[in-house]
C-alpha cells in the first residue's frame, strides 16, 4: 500500500507526506509543482495537473492505496467576480471528479478529501457543529461543497472518503491575507475591525490539519465530515491586539460599524475593484466558531496549537522574510 498526495506539494500537502514517510510509508505525490524539501529524499514525486483527466489517469494507483485530495485553488490570490467560478471550479471541482473516477478505474476505494468551512456560509447556530446548514455565499465556498455532493454520491457506490471542513489554515510558508495586516502594524497605521471585535476568530494549524488526515487513514477512513478549528478561540479585538503589542506597534484597533463597511466592500466588489473576497467580510463580525468534538470522539484528534501562537508565528516568519531570513521556526505556525 502507498499513500497518494494529490496537491502534496501545497501547504497541508507537504506537512503530511513529511509524517508519513518520517513513519516508514510509501509516499508518492502527485502534483504540478515541486518544491525543494528534503523530504523528496524519500517521497516520490509525479507531476501531474488534476485539472486534466488524462495525466490524472496516468498516476499509479493501485486497488489498496490510500488517497488524499489536497489540491485546490484558494480565496487568495483575490479575483474579480466575472473570473471567480473559472478560477475555482477547474481544480476544487473538475479536479475532485478526475481524481474519484481515476481511483474507481484503479479499483481504489479510500480518500481523504479537504473541503472548507465556508461552505457554511452565515452563522445560523453557534458553535458550527458539522450537521449545520449549508448555504455558501460565493464560488469557492460552492465549488467545495459540490465536491461534498460529489462525494455523497461515490460513497453510495462503495467508496469510503472522509471530509474535512478546515477554518482559516496558517502555518510555515504562507501568510495570504495576513500580510496586509502586518503591513499596517509595521507601519503604525490604523488596524480597521469589521465590527466591534468582541466576536472570536479562529484558526488551525497546518501541522493539526496534517495530523487529521493521517488519523482518518488510521481510523479506516470513516464516511464521515470533519470540522478543523482551534480550542478557544480568542475575540479578534484581543488576537489583534496582543500581536500589536508582541510588535511593539503604535496601532490602534479600529472598530467599525460591520453593516456599513460589507455594503461598501459590496460596491467595490460591485466595481470589479474588491478588497476582500465576499465570502471573507460578509460572516467577518458573526460569530463563525466550529465544533471540532466530533473529530476527538471519532478519530482521537485534538488540535495542539492556539490561535494567539499562530498569529505571533506568522508575524515573525513575515517579519524574518521582510529582513531576508529564512522564516520563522516551523514548530508553531503563518497562513492561508
Amino acid at each position: 500500500m502507498k499513500h497518494i498526495l494529490f496537491g502534496g506539494d501545497g501547504f497541508v500537502g507537504r506537512h503530511l507526506a513529511a509524517k508519513l514517510a518520517a513513519d516508514g510509508e510509501e509516499v508518492l505525490v502527485a502534483d504540478i509543482a515541486k518544491s525543494d524539501l528534503p523530504h523528496y529524499g524519500r517521497v516520490a514525486h509525479r507531476h501531474v495537473d488534476v485539472t486534466d483527466a488524462e495525466a490524472v489517469g496516468g498516476v499509479p494507483i493501485a486497488p489498496d492505496d490510500m488517497v488524499y485530495n489536497l489540491s485546490a485553488k484558494m480565496l487568495s490570490p483575490l479575483q474579480v467576480r466575472a473570473k471567480r467560478h473559472d478560477f475555482f471550479y477547474p481544480v476544487n471541482y473538475e479536479g475532485t471528479k478526475h481524481i474519484i473516477a481515476a481511483m474507481d478505474r484503479a479499483g481504489a476505494g479510500k480518500l481523504v478529501h479537504f473541503t472548507t468551512d465556508m461552505i457554511y456560509g452565515h452563522t445560523v447556530t453557534t458553535p458550527m457543529t458539522e450537521d449545520h446548514p449549508v448555504a455558501p455565499l460565493g464560488e469557492y465556498g460552492m465549488s467545495k461543497l459540490e465536491t461534498e455532493e460529489l462525494a455523497h454520491r461515490w460513497r453510495e457506490r462503495g467508496m469510503r472518503i472522509s471530509l474535512f471542513r478546515p477554518r482559516l489554515i496558517i502555518g510555515p510558508g504562507r501568510l495570504g491575507i495576513l500580510e496586509k495586516l502586518f503591513k499596517l502594524i509595521d507601519a503604525n497605521l490604523p488596524v480597521p475591525m469589521i465590527g466591534s471585535g468582541r466576536n472570536p476568530y479562529q484558526f488551525i494549524s497546518v501541522f493539526d490539519c496534517a495530523e487529521a488526515a493521517r488519523l482518518a487513514w488510521k481510523a479506516g477512513v470513516p464516511n464521515e465530515a470533519y470540522n478543523l478549528g482551534s480550542l478557544n478561540p480568542p475575540p479578534v479585538k484581543k488576537l489583534l491586539g496582543d500581536l500589536v503589542r508582541h510588535a511593539g506597534s503604535r496601532s490602534i484597533l479600529l472598530p467599525t460599524p460591520g453593516w456599513a463597511v460589507k455594503r461598501t466592500l459590496d460596491f467595490l466588489d460591485f466595481l470589479n475593484m474588491p478588497l476582500m473576497d465576499p465570502e471573507q467580510y460578509l460572516i467577518a463580525d458573526e460569530e463563525c466558531v466550529l465544533d471540532v468534538g466530533k473529530g476527538r470522539r471519532e478519530l482521537g484528534w485534538v488540535p495542539r496549537h492556539r490561535d494567539e501562537d499562530m498569529l505571533i508565528a506568522a508575524y515573525a516568519e513575515y517579519r524574518a522574510k521582510k529582513a531576508g531570513g529564512v522564516g520563522a521556526p516551523s514548530v508553531t505556525v503563518p497562513a492561508e
